[in-house]
């Protein structure tokens, strides 16, 4: 991987040492040129032209690749809460029912699921333990009434990259249904919902897809659509939605049926920049580069006596490194860091956190350490 060259991708790097990709990420120029495409198209020609509805077709074949699905299981989200909503609020529920998730999870998977308890699904969560939840005590959780496990790929906080192909194959063999909050994976981590057994994903493309904000991915597995019922109804979710005063209410065959109206197509756009940048460069590459960089932080931060939270096991670690100091003000580092140097990291749950990406030179890492008290 040719870091130099990706970096023209971001003109970001001319301004911080930007190490907060698990927030809100720069654009990559390819998403930025991908909107711009749109917008000039927009704004010249309108609708004229036509190919805008093509080209998201491409973007959703783009999107199912990256997750090894097929195009028709994957459509368009406006952020993570609704890709989880739509399972939420799609399945059948009875009284008694309940959902095994994390006591650590980000609140956009867990308020969907709160909204079930006045139907009287229970929430069981399992609390985290020195950084982890792991696929073994989420699976002892699950019981006889147990119907979803929803889970993130990588916790948000700790940084813990959860066995999503053990939780997977037990949650097949136990009856109960795989639901995966994505962001902090898609885009640095591969993810095969496949090989893992994943019934449903939900991810925006602002944090590692290096996509715009207000676009991202749904999947549900094939054979799943029939009993995940459609929350928000509209003309474009229909099987002949272009026969606008013939109303047929037959609800597509896909994934297509949880399109209620019409997309964000400067979203799309970029969301679909990006993915082509990252499957050109394959996820795989990605994520060797993002490991070598936590790598040398982890070790590095060690050396200058900080305790590091996130668990870095083989199999456990991603692109998010939570530290803690016992003797510094968390709050002061990351003023002096982002005032001072231009070093832009986060403070979450307690804890800071830095989140690098491939672009990101060695020397950034370097900079960083040498920047921290």
């Amino acid at each position: 991987m040719d870091v130099e060259t990706l970096r023209a991708e971001f003109p970001i790097t001319r301004h911080y040492n930007f190490l907060d990709h698990a927030a809100i990420a720069p654009l990559s120029r390819r998403a930025a040129d991908a909107m711009r495409r749109y917008i000039e198209q927009a704004e010249q020609h309108a609708y004229v032209l036509g190919g805008l509805y093509q080209e998201a077709k491409r973007i959703r074949s783009q999107a199912a690749k990256l997750i090894n699905a097929h195009p028709d299981e994957v459509t368009f989200v406006k952020n993570t809460s609704e890709g989880i909503s739509f399972v939420a609020r799609g399945l059948r529920f009875s009284h008694g029912d309940n959902i095994v998730t994390a006591g650590c999870e980000f609140p956009a998977n867990v308020f969907p699921w709160m909204t079930l308890q006045s139907a009287g699904v229970r929430i069981k969560m399992v609390p985290e333990d020195n950084g982890r939840v792991s696929a073994e005590r989420l699976i002892e959780a699950i019981d006889a009434r147990t119907r979803v496990v929803a889970i993130s790929a990588v916790q948000f906080a700790s940084g813990y990259r959860v066995d999503l192909a053990a939780l997977g194959e037990a949650c097949q063999r136990k009856g109960v249904l795989l639901s995966v909050d994505a962001i902090q994976a898609l885009g640095c981590v591969p993810i095969d919902v496949r090989a893992m057994n994943i019934d449903f994903l939900s991810a925006d493309g602002h944090k590692w897809l290096l996509g715009p904000e207000g676009a991202g991915v749904f999947y549900v597995r094939r054979e799943l659509l029939g009993h995940l019922q459609p929350t928000t109804v509209g003309w474009l979710c229909m099987k002949n939605p272009d026969q606008y005063c013939k109303y047929e209410f037959e609800l597509r065959d896909d994934a297509r049926r949880f399109d209620s109206g019409s997309y964000n197509l400067a979203g799309v756009f970029g969301l679909g920049g990006s993915l082509d940048m990252l499957l050109d460069l394959g996820v795989d590459q990605v994520w060797a580069r993002v490991r070598e960089l936590t790598n040398r932080l982890v070790a590095g931060l060690r050396e200058k006596g900080y305790r590091v939270v996130s668990p870095r096991e083989p199999g456990e670690e991603s692109g998010i490194v939570s530290f803690v100091s016992d003797r510094h003000d968390h709050q002061r580092i990351l003023e002096h860091l982002k005032t001072e140097h231009r070093t832009i990291i986060a403070l979450r749950e307690g804890r800071l956190r830095v989140s690098p990406h491939f672009y990101n030179r060695d020397e950034e890492i370097e900079q960083l350490l040498r920047h921290l008290p």
